[in-house]
């Protein structure tokens, strides 16, 4: 795991709630923010997920890493989850949205549940979380959200639901930056690129695709899941004070790039190698 680059007291005195936080993205998230000083508290709708995730980061970190159960499509399960938050910790200064889920499909072949399914986990639960949050806390206290997404300026050929989710929220957080700037809360959001991330074993042969998709991207890999977590702590936290309603895009100058700028392929591109953390069985 790469050296963080922020001070290790920058968000002392914090609480931030990172979903989708026990593995990928959001365990790497949870971990910076935690770095940085924050009580992190991490939410998955799995116990398999969030249980060993929050363990093993209170012992990396010495102090306890708090993990819950939470369906984010479920707005009574939001609010519990809330309230939870409030009452062990007194306050909710920073949401990371990283909860989500996706299949891999063309267009013609997602079914209307699929697409259901898809558009609830990213879109709306992304707004049954943030609205809670608001309601709860920061719109009488301030505080910073950050909702990780995707690529979604180019359409992203067989993630047409999540893609169209992720637009909304990206849409979404446009709109509420503005909304919500007289009370002290900023929203922005950070869309990966390809990520050597545990999430590419979901998909079949990720890991191969992983290695073919280094060859698009200008800087001849894929990036980490500590690169999209730095991202997102700079966003959640004072360095960011006057940034809101911006999506950051991480992933290498991938959607910059067309055919008409060759860039060359190194000898051997890297081995593409996955991250597991220390609790996670070989």
């Amino acid at each position: 795991m790469s050296r963080s680059p922020f001070r290790d007291d920058v968000l002392a005195g914090q609480v931030a709630l990172v979903t989708g936080g026990g593995t990928g993205i959001g365990i790497a998230c949870a971990r910076e923010l935690a770095n940085q000083g924050a009580q992190v508290v991490i939410a998955s709708r799995k116990p398999a997920n969030y249980e060993p995730a929050a363990r093993g980061l209170s012992e990396e970190l010495g102090r306890p890493v708090t993990g819950l159960a939470l369906d984010i499509r479920d707005r009574d399960q939001v609010a519990r989850a809330v309230d939870q938050v409030l009452e062990s910790h007194g306050r909710l200064d920073i949401l990371v949205n990283n909860g989500g889920g996706q299949f891999l499909s063309s267009a013609e072949h997602i079914s209307p549940k699929g697409w259901d399914s898809v558009i609830a986990t990213n879109l709306t639960g992304t707004w049954n979380l943030t609205r809670q949050v608001a309601d709860r806390w920061m719109l009488a206290h301030g505080g910073s959200v950050v909702n990780v997404t995707m690529l979604t300026t180019r359409g992203f050929p067989g993630m047409a639901h999540s893609v169209s989710a992720r637009a909304g929220v990206e849409a979404l957080s446009r709109t509420l930056a503005v909304e919500w700037a007289p009370r002290g809360v900023r929203v922005n959001c950070v869309a990966p690129g390809i990520i050597a991330s545990s999430g590419l074993r979901n998909y079949p042969a990720g890991l191969e695709l992983g290695r073919q998709m280094q060859s698009t991207i200008p800087f001849k890999r894929l990036g980490t899941c500590e690169e999209v977590a730095w991202t997102v702590a700079f966003l959640a936290g004072p360095g960011a004070a006057y940034v809101t309603g911006q999506t950051l895009i991480v992933d290498g100058g991938r959607t910059l790039w067309g055919d008409g700028w060759p860039v060359p392929d190194p000898d051997e591109l890297p081995e593409v190698t996955l991250p597991r953390q220390p609790w996670e069985p070989e």
